[in-house]
């Protein structure tokens, strides 16, 4: 059989996963070393790869090795061709009550510590034995593809920047003011001049300078308060819980702890928009059993989560243009997805 010149029926699959290996490590002799083989055997293996798909594959720049933009292009695909390969000749299923395996997820800090309680929760009940890691994002970009390859499930507010991932909308959220319950100035915080002028709790993720959301206010012509800053939605929680400052934190994750830390969400006395949060996945898990098992347990803990009030009630506002929703302060949620390269 040929197709567009290439002779399948003498087609090695070992060169494929030969393949794989000079694509992920640039490297002939550290390809060897990934599939345990001799120097001399990948070698042998990478000309035949040349002279069956008429590139050079890998060249030399300097003292290093470099993919050929081919062998670039092929990254993706062949590594999702011997994925759907492994796991129809593996053909098993998923047994979550037996199962051992480790979950690796990437979650925006706001969805970590909303769903990551409850998702504990489900697995103890039905997956004891399952671990979940949650992985750091490689730098302050990344290529898609090597995201691909160390993540089976993340959760963002910005899917564009996850190019070649499916998505689906997980749930919708929107910021609002935390404050410690009973706090003296509880009403003054409600309109907009004294809400700038409280002590306020800012968060910065490791990739950015600032607040975004004080990039956004100074986009707005105005300025908050900004007395203390903390890489982490949950640690400015307990500063306002123990203090008199004030954060602009999501909403759902401000009612998901108020009980515990004593607070109240108040509703943020500007221009405020919705923003969605979505489940996504590389090409590689989206028919492994145990990535779609655990797909569809986030969408259940998602379809659990309780509504957020209507706008109506909350006295806030929403731009929007057509069917999509133009938030103000939402545009800050892109400060948890860093840009790709």
């Amino acid at each position: 059989m040929d197709i567009d010149g290439v002779n399948l029926a003498s087609l090695d699959l070992n060169l494929l996963v030969a393949l794989e290996a000079l694509l992920e490590e640039s490297s002939v002799g550290q390809a060897a070393d990934k599939l345990s083989l001799s120097q001399p055997a990948m070698s042998h293996a990478l000309k035949r790869l040349r002279v069956l798909l008429r590139d050079p594959l890998l060249v030399r720049a300097g003292a290093r090795m470099q993919l050929t933009a081919r062998a670039e292009g092929l990254r993706h695909p062949v590594q999702d061709a011997l994925t759907r390969v492994r796991n129809l000749l593996i053909g098993e299923g998923f047994e979550p009550t037996r199962s051992t395996r480790t979950f690796r997820l990437f979650v925006a800090d706001n969805a970590s510590d909303l769903l990551l309680p409850l998702l504990l929760k489900r697995l103890e009940d039905e997956a004891p034995s399952v671990c979940i890691r949650v992985q750091p994002l490689p730098g302050n970009t990344w290529d898609p593809f090597e995201l691909g390859r160390i993540v089976d499930v993340a959760i963002a507010c910005v899917p564009s920047r996850f190019k070649g991932f499916y998505q689906q909308r997980l749930f919708t959220d929107r910021d609002a003011c935390a404050v410690r319950r009973g706090h003296s100035n509880a009403r003054l915080i409600a309109k907009p001049e004294e809400f700038l002028k409280a002590k306020h709790v800012a968060v910065v993720g490791r990739e950015f300078a600032e607040d975004p959301v004080d990039t956004w206010l100074r986009q707005e012509g105005r300025e908050r308060n900004v007395v203390l800053t903390v890489p982490h939605y949950l640690q400015a929680l307990h500063v306002v819980s123990e203090s008199d400052l004030i954060g602009v934190i999501p909403e759902r994750l401000i009612r998901a702890y108020a009980g515990i830390l004593d607070l109240d969400a108040m509703k943020v006395p500007l221009d405020v928009g919705t923003f969605e949060e979505y489940l996504l996945h590389p090409a590689r898990s989206r028919d492994d059993p145990g990535c779609v098992w655990l797909r569809g347990i986030l969408i259940e803990i998602a379809k659990s989560l309780a509504p957020l009030e209507p706008k109506e009630q909350r006295k806030m506002s929403t731009r929007r243009s057509g069917s999509k929703v133009v938030p103000g302060l939402a545009m800050a949620h892109e400060r948890r997805t860093p840009p790709l390269q």
